[in-house]
């Protein structure tokens, strides 16, 4: 089984620019993180987007599914930003024949304290073990983006009316 990896950006990979005083969209982190943690999954990185997820539009969108529908893997790992996360997800429910599992972090993965290592590993294992399919993975729990949202002032994802 080969596992398609399509970064978009968000907190995931953002980096600190000291001079700026800010968090910027830097290049994808995945592999970095596979390669530390001794991952052998056979992989593709396909990076498509650097971009935040509030700056993520509609034709963003399109293009993450035109993508991902033209895949010829059927295993697809989408690392996105948090914020509109299950708006993505919700764009791709049309696609048939293929898992397709998002996941992104609450914080960037070079900061020493990041949830990205750990939603990264669920997210990878998810795709090997879950039936075609949309769905999100991230802190610690499954969701179906149909039925999901974001609670920033908890700053996690929960199942709608939970």
């Amino acid at each position: 089984m080969k596992l398609r990896i399509i970064t978009t950006g968000g907190t995931i990979d953002k980096i600190y620019f000291d001079a700026k005083s800010e968090f910027q969209v830097g290049d994808p982190q995945i592999d970095v993180l596979l390669s530390e943690a001794n991952v052998t999954l056979e992989h593709v990185l396909q990076p498509l987007l650097r971009k935040d997820s509030l700056d993520m539009t509609d034709d963003d969108r399109h293009l993450i599914a035109e993508q991902a529908a033209a895949s010829p893997e059927d295993r697809i790992l989408i690392t996105h930003g948090t914020d509109t996360m299950v708006e993505t997800a919700k764009a791709l429910l049309g696609i048939p024949g293929k898992t397709i599992v998002l996941t992104g972090s609450m914080q960037p993965a070079r900061l020493r304290v990041s949830d990205a290592i750990f939603n990264i590993g669920y997210a990878i294992a998810a795709t090997q073990m879950l039936p075609a399919g949309v769905y999100i993975a991230i802190n610690g729990r499954l969701f179906d983006p149909r039925k999901a949202h974001k609670n920033v002032g908890l700053n996690r994802f929960e199942v709608d009316n939970e």
